[in-house]
């Protein structure tokens, strides 16, 4: 016959193997990088650090969300879409357009005979060095209420890539301003 000690180990055991072993396998996936979390957002995110102070330029709306666009020298076709998309992506936030500014940054060799063509009235700033150097590639950032850059979408030259990169930053912004307590 058994005695009561065999019998008592085979359940302890399996009870430890049911609770350990989970924990084992998922410390192992994590620390060989086999498990890759998905993410929601459509933009690429900057670094936590990037600022307005940190590019040496004063923040053109505290407290409010931001759509910024370094307006460039040559503003073509795809560079008139962006400022289309821009308009409109605010337009498309509804109840929440009042939260989002859209801002033209202007370098000294700026394109304004564009946004004098353009039929949208945009707020403008004017760019500092280190910040128009971010902005090389034509793209949209997102800055956040306290100044922090969140979000970059990169310059597209279709026009149907255009309308899905609004989109998609109108998803991010949905999200970023039902999260926000600020601005």
């Amino acid at each position: 016959m058994r005695s009561p000690k065999s019998r008592g180990a085979k359940p302890l055991l399996i009870l430890l193997l049911v609770f350990v072993l989970p924990v084992a396998v998922a410390k192992l996936v994590l620390s060989l990088n086999l498990y890759h979390g998905g993410v929601t957002n459509k933009g690429e995110l900057l670094p936590p650090d990037t600022n307005y102070a940190r590019l040496a330029m004063a923040n053109p709306m505290p407290k409010h969300w931001q759509m910024i666009y370094l307006l460039p020298s040559q503003c073509d076709q795809a560079c008139m879409n962006r400022l289309y998309i821009l308009h409109q992506s605010q337009i498309a936030l509804g109840r929440d357009q009042h939260r989002v500014n859209p801002i033209i940054l202007l370098q000294a060799d700026s394109d304004l005979a564009a946004l004098q063509e353009s039929e949208f009235s945009f707020t403008t700033a004017q760019a500092t060095e280190a910040l128009s150097q971010m902005l090389t590639r034509e793209e949209i950032i997102i800055v956040d209420p306290l100044g922090s850059l969140v979000m970059r979408y990169a310059q597209v030259e279709d026009e149907q890539a255009q309308l899905m990169l609004g989109k998609a930053m109108i998803a991010d912004l949905r999200k970023m301003l039902k999260l926000s307590r600020v601005g």
